[in-house]
């Protein structure tokens, strides 16, 4: 599934804030250049779309060393496809992802054991990133109203922080990984 053009360049015109759009299956949709930077970890796998579920349960030591609070993304990542679950129970995909979480991760078969349910909206997303550090980010995840089932997730610290620097730090950081027009792969 790809989003509309539209809601990409909604998504490009946040600029100081890693953002990304994501379903009920933690696949990331469409991402911002600093949500692109700041997750780089989780959306460095090959296939497409990139998920998160996967990527917390098929590589739990990237995870770990990633996610500050490990342990609770864990759980909440179990909590929240089991209520995607009990909220489409049809869809093919989810029950295919359930399946491959069960069979390749002891973790997630405790947790989606567990019969946890949860759905967070709103709160504090603790990673440690490869380049700008410790970032302790507020995280809203907002409903799209226009696209049942599509999460706009923007991540943001408050100014004159150290997360904040970090997302700076990160964003020219992200600047220079780009390819320029040549395409030649920029040094930095």
């Amino acid at each position: 599934m790809t989003v509309r053009p539209a809601l990409q360049r909604v998504l490009d015109a946040l600029t100081d804030a890693p953002a990304w759009i994501c379903n009920g299956r933690y696949d990331v949709l469409a991402v911002n250049r600093l949500a692109r930077a700041l997750f780089s970890p989780v959306l460095a796998d090959t296939r497409r779309p990139a998920n998160t579920a996967r990527f917390v349960y098929l590589e739990p030591d990237a995870a770990a060393e990633f996610f500050v609070d490990y342990d609770r993304i864990a759980s909440d990542v179990a909590a929240k496809l089991r209520m995607e679950a009990g909220r489409n129970p049809h869809d093919e995909e989810l029950i295919a992802l359930v399946g491959e979480l069960s069979t390749r991760s002891d973790l997630f078969r405790q947790r989606w054991a567990s019969r946890d349910v949860r759905l967070h909206r709103s709160g504090r997303k603790r990673v440690d990133h490869p380049v700008a550090g410790r970032l302790d980010l507020d995280v809203e995840s907002m409903e799209m109203p226009a696209e049942p089932g599509l999460l706009l997730n923007v991540y943001t610290a408050p100014a004159s922080t150290a997360t904040a620097d970090g997302l700076a730090l990160l964003a020219s950081w992200a600047v220079g990984q780009e390819r320029p027009a040549t395409g030649i792969r920029a040094l930095g």
